[in-house]
Formats: structure tokens, sequence, C-alpha cells
């Protein structure tokens, strides 16, 4: 008999020590999930950022008037690149894409620009790059909610509060972003 018993126990061990490490491996593989997605997104960002300034430049020879927007890109690249947590970048990307589509809004008013062929291959460029920005932001928010969502039920909720998974913050595109972008092309001021 007590040796059943000891056999009972020592499988409630086993069981209960196998628990924990699937758990903890789960919570790890869920976490690095949610790190490799947001590399993703980071990776299409620099792709923009590799293009905008070549993208500048192509429009900047024929709109030296508009040095502000180009100051705001400018800006915005530094921003991004000093930013430290996930916020901070996101936040960043967010002024990126305020003097990007201010920069479009011009370049729609100047219709000899559209005829440059490096502006041209540089909008088609940064276009599929902002379609993939798109879908890298959505693919992070999906692994974001799936390691939410197991780090929030019971059991398991106990053992990442014990190890520290926290939980991660979604992609948000900040409130400003709704603006539409006015840009004034008045040159006699």
């Amino acid at each position: 008999m007590k040796k059943t018993i000891w056999l009972v126990v020592i499988a409630l061990v086993v069981i209960i020590g196998a628990w924990f490490w699937t758990s903890y491996n789960s919570l790890v593989t869920a976490n690095e999930a949610v790190d490799n997605k947001w590399a993703q997104v980071e990776t299409q960002y620099q792709r923009r950022f590799d293009l905008i300034p070549n993208l500048v430049a192509a429009v900047k020879g024929a709109m030296s008037q508009e040095v502000k927007v180009f100051g705001d890109l400018a800006k915005a690249r530094e921003n991004y690149s000093g930013a430290r947590s996930v916020n901070e970048k996101a936040a960043a990307a967010t002024e990126v894409e305020g003097a990007l589509s201010r920069l479009l809004v011009i370049m729609e008013n100047y219709p000899q620009l559209k005829s440059i062929e490096a502006v041209q291959t540089l909008m088609a460029q940064l276009e599929g790059t902002e379609n993939r920005i798109s879908v890298e932001r959505s693919r992070f928010n999906d692994e974001v909610r799936g390691f939410n969502v197991l780090t929030k039920r019971f059991p398991m909720n106990l053992l990442a509060n014990m190890y520290g998974f926290a939980e991660k913050t979604y992609f948000q595109v900040a409130p400003a972003a709704a603006n539409v972008p006015t840009v004034d092309l008045e040159l006699n001021k």
C-alpha cells in the first residue's frame, strides 16, 4: 500500500513538473513570436526609411520651397532611431507617416513630379512598403493577442506572473494620424 502511495505521489510530481516545463516553454515561445513579429514591422520601417531620402532627393530638386516637409521627415526618422520601446517606436513611426502623407499631398499638386521616372519608381516602392508595413503590423497585433490570451488564462496566468511575463501592448495608430494633412502651397507669404 505504501509503495502505491509513493508511486502516486511521484507520478503527481512528474505531471506537475511536466506541466510547469511545457507551460514555461509555451510562454517563452509566445514571447519570442511577439518579438519576431515586431522585428518584421521594424524591417519594413527600415525599408521605408531607406526609401524616403531617395524620394526626397528626387523631389527636392523640383520643389525646393517645400523645405519644412523635408525637415519634418528627417526629424521623424531621427526620432525613430532614438526610440527604445515598442510604444516609442510606434509613436515615431506615426510622425513619419504624417510627414510622408504631407509630402504625398504636395506631390499630387505638382504634376511635373509625376512624370519624373525616378519619382514614379520610388513612389511605387514606397506604396509597396506601406502595404507591407500594414500587413506586418496586423501580424504583430495577432501575435500580441495570442500572447496576451495565453498569459491571462487560468492557470497559465499564475505561471506568467511568477516568471514575469507581462501583457504586451498592441500597435495602435496615434489619434492624430486620423487627421487629413493640410499643405499650404501659397508661395507669396
